[in-house]
């Protein structure tokens, strides 16, 4: 990115542009000619909305730069923190909330995230050490892949299961797992209660983490 051209990289949006020199303007002003009050009232009433604008795209820009496998460690020092927690921990707080994050404070977004994330490495976890398990009930499903009576949608979540069954983290498998749990109850019952009790396990994991990190806090 640093080799880049300038005439290679995109435009700043001409409002942006026009409001950050309207500020700059103001500031810049020789004693001379200082602005009167409504001016300067303007470029701070500016400034808010400069601000507010830039910090709806740092974790635009943090989303991104994960998405093309950007490590928390190597944001930290474009965020100006001095760790990956810390780098992680600000992009939570500026990162909008979701719907079912309403009503929460910023602190209680990071610790709920962290939770969340504690949670998925149990079951994660729980998952590799039960390879042969999860592959022999996966294996099951995969049978069924060329059965003929199969509706569309069963047959989309067997197959999905046939196609992850083929990697090497059986972790991969409980997504499809559920999927296929829910098509095949009424055909195959047997079959989804096998499931059912898998995912009724990672579902006592998930509980079991999060009680035991909230009797951890003081």
């Amino acid at each position: 990115m640093a080799d880049e051209d300038a005439s290679d990289l995109p435009p700043i949006p001409q409002a942006a542009a026009d409001r950050v020199r309207l500020v700059h303007g103001v500031v810049s002003a020789p004693r001379t000619e200082e602005p009167d009050a409504a001016t300067i009232l303007a470029a701070l009433s500016t400034l808010r909305e400069l601000r507010d604008e830039l910090a709806g795209w740092e974790p635009q820009l943090i989303d991104a730069a994960r998405a093309l496998g950007v490590s928390w460690h190597d944001l930290a020092p474009a965020l100006g923190v001095a760790s990956r927690q810390a780098a992680e921990r600000r992009y939570l707080r500026l990162r909008p909330a979701r719907d079912d994050e309403a009503g929460s404070t910023r602190d209680e977004r990071v610790r709920n995230e962290r939770d969340r994330r504690a949670e998925d490495r149990a079951v994660v976890e729980w998952a590799r050490r039960q390879a042969g398990t999860l592959r022999r009930i996966a294996a099951r499903v995969a049978e069924l892949h060329d059965l003929p009576d199969l509706d569309e949608p069963t047959r989309e979540s067997v197959d999905r299961v046939h196609r992850t069954l083929g990697g090497s983290d059986t972790a991969e498998l409980l997504g499809p797992l559920r999927a296929a749990r829910d098509s095949l109850g009424p055909s195959h019952p047997a079959l989804a209660q096998s499931i059912s009790d898998v995912l009724d396990h990672t579902e006592a994991l998930r509980d079991d983490t999060r009680r035991r990190r909230s009797d951890a806090r003081p």
